[in-house]
């Protein structure tokens, strides 16, 4: 067993783990927040992206003891207050989800690539930014303008991330 201890969405979290577990895993059978989903198992499909100190990765692959002590925000922790992130309210006004089993990982996702390329994003930005993502039940077409209304909103808010 390992133990993990980091921040999810804000508070302590911390387990006694098999070496093996991953962040997907943990958040959704120990902490159960099953707003991360498991889609694939193969990081193909992005259902399962969360930021871990404030950058998007896909938690089906990253074991959960390499995030000893970090930051880890899921799809439940945007919304603040009981007001809805700017970006999960563009999602809801454009209607960017079918059955929405994609939805928290396109989010999670979309609020990541404006905090990296700002909110001034044009259609071929979004699709670019949204390619390790999948949804497939639409053509994409409100899921671009929910993720460009949102970018508008989330505005001088996203300051551009440094390349590393």
């Amino acid at each position: 067993m390992a133990h993990v201890s980091m921040a999810v969405n804000g508070r302590p979290a911390s387990a006694d783990l098999d070496p093996r577990t991953l962040l997907v895993q943990f958040l959704r059978e120990n902490l159960r927040l099953t707003g991360t989903h498991v889609g694939c198992d193969t990081s193909q499909c992005g259902a399962c992206v969360v930021h871990v100190d404030g950058r998007a990765i896909k938690s089906c692959t990253v074991l959960a003891a390499s995030c000893e002590g970090a930051e880890v925000t899921t799809i439940e922790g945007l919304a603040v207050g009981g007001r809805l992130h700017p970006m999960q309210q563009a999602f809801q006004d454009n209607h960017g989800l079918q059955c929405g089993f994609c939805t928290p990982g396109m989010i999670m996702a979309a609020v990541d690539l404006v905090s990296r390329e700002g909110s001034h994003l044009d259609e071929a930005a979004i699709r670019h930014g949204l390619e390790g993502n999948i949804c497939r039940c639409t053509g994409y077409h409100n899921i671009v303008k929910a993720v460009a209304q949102g970018a508008r909103e989330m505005g001088a808010a996203a300051t551009p991330r440094a390349a590393e």
